[in-house]
């Protein structure tokens, strides 16, 4: 039986060039053959900071990286998929916890990891949930029991605290990154 073709990323290929398409302003990899440019753009990751009864659920990552540290249920967005629909299929498959998401929390822009994060707030829709492949366990922490420091990403801490600043607050504007517009590469 025949193996399927091996995906080769464009940017290994001998055949692709870094240079500055026709009608663009920034430097791509482009096909010197037949000129179709490969575009290398961000990743978004989607999650939730879900609560119930005033305790936040958190996951202990089974995976890298920051394997062993806590996290709120996170991770790539899928093609085709809302970002709704991709923070509770996050919550899931990495928590088995049905959520019910009622507002954006925050949308952080991490440029030095090629990332947009957007977090949203919300509650478990029942009590029954379990870690997933990607956890070692679950936890519902109180916000004072949380594990400051032993959470996995800076954006952990952000969310748990902006989740906390707008508790109970059916209307608020959701956050950005903390340092944003204050000159500091994030």
């Amino acid at each position: 039986m025949s193996q399927p073709p091996r995906f080769v990323p464009p940017h290994l290929l001998p055949n692709f060039e870094k240079r500055v398409p026709e009608g663009d302003s920034l430097e791509r990899l482009v096909c010197r053959d037949c000129g179709h440019v490969h575009y290398m753009n961000p990743k978004i990751i989607v999650g939730s900071v879900i609560s119930h009864q005033g305790r936040i659920l958190l996951c202990r990552r089974a995976i890298e990286p920051r394997r062993g540290f806590w996290t709120i249920p996170a991770g790539f967005m899928e093609e085709r998929e809302t970002a709704e629909a991709g923070a509770r299929r996050e919550a899931m498959e990495e928590a088995g916890a049905a959520i019910a998401i009622d507002a954006m929390l925050a949308v952080y822009s991490i440029a030095r990891i090629s990332q947009v994060q957007i977090i949203y707030r919300a509650t478990l829709m029942d009590t029954a949930f379990a870690p997933g492949i990607e956890s070692l366990e679950t936890v519902l922490f109180a916000y004072d029991e949380i594990p400051w420091g032993a959470l996995a990403f800076p954006s952990v801490q952000w969310a748990l605290t902006q989740w906390r600043q707008v508790e109970g607050c059916a209307i608020f504007a959701p956050f950005a990154s903390p340092l944003a517009g204050a000159g500091a590469e994030i």
